[in-house]
């Protein structure tokens, strides 16, 4: 009977653009992966800086709005094939490890192999583009609540459903939904949303190219909503976005181009 050595696999979030929000554990992992399968959204300097010279980096990226797209069984053959060889795996995701990340689908396929597995939790895009736009995500007499939502399947939102996030005091924050924003703006306008309320639009939130762009609804009744241009596109919608021209902080570049793309040829393609 053959004995399979098994080897370990981390599921971890490695923040949301800049290197230094890894955490310390997540780091320690970087540093002595033999297999890092990383995303799109991973800042290529904390890979460079960090992971073993002779370490196994594959890129498995996804950017669905360029048609840039690693399927997730792919991924998961990736997972298992190393394990099985004994390797330590390090799945490194951008942002948190298991908000929007596909971590379900990993789990299952370790389960199913029974190979040992553990989740380093990672500081969200949300997180991050709150933090680094001052516009707080709860505050008193501003918000008491905070959702997170995606229009990545916008045909399956119920009207009943617009009128809920228009309505409600809760902080709206919205993921891969760039390409939406005409629609969500639009839609929120005429379910009654409070035209004193606020829409943040931050890409490349906590990168040295983070733009951000605020309105008030009342302001977007005649100003146009910037374009969607990169990833990660950020939306925040709610009371608290109108704190940000107040207590803003970090200073932000003109420099219109792709932080995560700079070092596009740095990974071995999966496919």
């Amino acid at each position: 009977m053959k004995i399979v050595n098994k080897g370990k696999v981390i599921l971890a979030g490695a923040g949301p653009g800049d290197p230094d929000l890894i955490s310390v554990k997540a780091l320690k992992y970087l540093q002595i992966a033999d297999v890092i399968l990383t995303d799109r959204l991973v800042s290529p300097v904390l890979i460079e800086n960090n992971a073993r010279k002779d370490a196994l980096v594959i890129y498995v990226g996804k950017q669905c709005s360029k048609g840039i797209h690693t399927p997730q069984k792919d991924i998961n053959e990736l997972i298992v094939e190393f394990a099985l060889l004994g390797k330590l795996v390090l799945r490194l995701k951008g942002g948190d490890a298991s908000l929007f990340s596909n971590v379900l689908d990993e789990l299952e396929i370790l389960a199913e192999y029974a190979i040992p597995y553990e989740i380093v939790p990672g500081i969200s895009a949300a997180f991050g583009a709150a933090a680094y736009t001052a516009i707080p995500l709860t505050a008193r007499e501003h918000s008491r609540g905070v959702r997170f939502l995606t229009l990545y399947d916008l045909k399956n939102v119920a009207p009943k459903l617009w009128e809920d996030w228009a309505t409600t005091e809760d902080t709206l924050v919205f993921y891969m939904s760039g390409q939406k924003l005409y629609t969500l703006a639009d839609f929120l306008g005429k379910n009654g949303i409070d035209s004193d309320k606020g829409i943040a639009i931050i890409q490349q939130a906590t990168t040295p190219f983070q733009k951000t762009t605020v309105f008030t609804f009342e302001e977007l009744k005649n100003k146009v909503l910037p374009d969607f241009e990169f990833v990660p596109t950020i939306i925040i919608v709610g009371n608290v976005v109108n704190l940000h021209k107040k207590f803003h902080w970090f200073q932000e570049s003109n420099t219109i181009e792709s932080y995560f793309d700079n070092h596009k040829n740095t990974y071995q393609n999966a496919i």
